[in-house]
């Protein structure tokens, strides 16, 4: 399955195309790597998804094509979750 469609059916990211913009700013990543909005998801990959401050890291347990809001949390397993500090632009 794409990247971009796991985080919207597993409910990591609301939207598909949030999603896809966090791909093609290379804030989403799949066992170390930068992913692209077409990259695959399998079972036992660990993604990593920046968003602002916040740093996400989960395990994929399992690929569905459609989850209702309670199975959807059962699709991945949280590794951390923790806010980072992002480099800035000083002028």
């Amino acid at each position: 399955m794409r990247i971009d469609k796991y985080l919207k059916v597993s409910r990591i990211i609301k939207r598909r195309e949030t999603a896809k913009d966090l791909c093609d700013d290379k804030d989403v990543f799949i066992n170390g790597k930068v992913a692209k909005p077409m990259s695959d998801v399998n079972p036992g990959d660990t993604i990593v998804v920046l968003i602002g401050r916040h740093k996400l890291t989960v395990k994929v347990l399992a690929i569905r094509t459609f989850a209702k809001k309670e199975d959807a949390q059962g699709m991945y397993e949280i590794i951390s979750d923790e806010t980072i500090e992002r480099a800035t632009v000083s002028e």
